[in-house]
C-alpha cells in the first residue's frame, strides 16, 4: 500500500523505522506537528519524526491543522490507501479522515477499551495494572473508540516508569502496527468493534495529578512518582518550594514516621505516608539538576520534625 504516516514524538519513530524498512509498503510522506521551541534558546526544532523522515528522504508535512487546505490538497494528491497513526498530537476533521481509502489506523498504548485518551501509560502504570499492551484500530471521530485490528499485550514490571514501559510499547508496538499494515494489504485482518463494557478514560496528566499526596499509602505514592516519571514529574514541597521527585521505593517495615514527616540519616531520606515509609532515592530540587537524595538532604541540613508537602 502507499502509506501516509503520522507521528511527532519520539515513541512514534520506531513505528515508521518499521515501515520504512518493511519494504512491502511505500511511506509516501509522513505528517507531524510543526516545529517548536526548544531548549533554554528556545529556537524552532523539528519533531523526531521529521527529523527520521527527512533522513530517510520523506516528504514531510507540517500542517498548523490537519484541516489546512493546502495539506488537505497534498494529501489528496499523494492519494495513501492508508494512513498509520503513532502520537501524531491533534485531532483528524472528518474531511481527512475520509481521504485514504482504507482509511487511518492508529497504534495506541493500552488494550482498549481500556485507557482510552492522551496518557494511557501512566494511567495504567497510577491505576497499578499488571498487564497492559497496545492496539491498532481504525480512526473514527469518537475518543479512540474505533474497531480494533490487532492487540499486543506487555507486563508491567514493579519498577517501570512510564518512560520504561511506553519505551518497551513502542517497539512492540511498532511490529504489531507493520503487522498490520499487511492484514489490511492482503485482507486477512479485519477490525472487530470495541466492547461497550470495560471503557476507561485516560486525560493528560496535569501537574496537579502529580503532586503527591502523603496521606495516601506508601502503594499510591509509588505508583503516582512511577507514572509521571519522566514527565510531567512527581513532586511535592519542601520549605515552599517544589521538590521534584525523581525515584522512591516503599519500605513495608517502616511505620514510625507521620504522613509527610522526613528523616535524614548520613545514606538515607524516609518521608512516612499513610500506611509506611517510602525512601527517596533520587530528586531534584527547584532550578537544581537531579540529584541523589542523601546528597540533597545533606546540602538542605534537614532538621528533626521537618515536612515535605507543608
Amino acid at each position: 500500500m502507499k502509506l501516509v504516516f503520522a507521528g511527532t514524538p519520539e515513541v512514534a519513530v520506531p513505528a515508521l523505522d518499521a515501515l520504512i524498512a518493511s519494504g512491502r509498503h511505500e511511506v509516501a510522506a509522513v505528517v507531524t506537528r510543526p516545529d517548536a521551541p526548544a531548549g533554554r534558546g528556545r529556537r524552532l526544532v523539528a519533531s523526531p519524526v521529521a527529523e527520521r523522515a527527512e533522513e530517510a528522504g520523506i516528504e514531510v508535512l507540517k500542517p498548523a491543522k490537519p484541516r489546512d487546505p493546502d495539506f488537505l490538497d497534498r494529501l489528496r494528491e499523494i492519494a495513501p490507501d492508508c494512513c498509520p497513526v503513532v502520537a501524531y498530537g491533534a485531532l483528524l476533521p472528518r474531511v481527512a479522515l475520509d481521504v485514504p481509502a482504507r482509511g487511518w489506523v492508529n497504534l495506541h498504548f493500552s488494550l482498549l477499551p481500556a485507557w482510552r485518551g492522551a496518557a494511557p501509560v501512566q494511567h495504567a502504570l497510577m491505576a497499578g495494572d499488571e498487564i497492559t499492551g497496545a492496539s491498532t484500530f481504525l480512526i473514527e471521530e469518537g475518543l479512540d473508540s474505533g474497531p480494533v485490528y490487532g492487540t499486543v499485550t506487555e507486563t508491567v514490571r514493579p519498577t517501570d516508569t512510564s518512560g520504561d514501559l511506553l519505551t518497551r510499547l513502542a517497539f512492540a508496538g511498532a511490529g504489531l502496527l507493520a503487522a498490520t499494515m499487511d492484514g489490511i494489504e492482503d485482507g486477512s485482518l479485519k477490525a472487530v468493534p470495541q466492547p461497550d463494557e470495560g471503557v476507561t478514560l485516560a486525560p493528560k496528566i496535569t501537574v496537579e495529578d502529580a503532586r503527591v499526596d502523603w496521606s495516601a499509602p506508601a502503594l499510591r505514592v509509588d505508583r503516582v512518582v512511577r507514572g509521571c516519571t519522566p514527565a510531567p514529574g512527581a513532586w511535592t514541597t519542601f520549605r515552599g518550594e517544589r521538590l521534584k521527585l525523581v525515584q522512591a521505593v516503599p519500605l513495608p517495615d517502616r511505620t514510625d514516621l507521620a504522613p509527610g514527616r522526613l528523616a535524614a540519616g548520613k545514606n538515607n531520606v524516609y518521608v512516612g505516608t499513610g500506611s509506611h515509609a517510602v525512601e527517596l532515592l533520587w530528586v531534584q530540587a527547584q532550578g537544581k539538576k537531579p540529584m541523589r537524595a542523601a546528597d540533597w538532604a545533606r546540602g538542605a541540613r534537614i532538621t528533626e520534625g521537618e515536612q515535605v508537602g507543608d
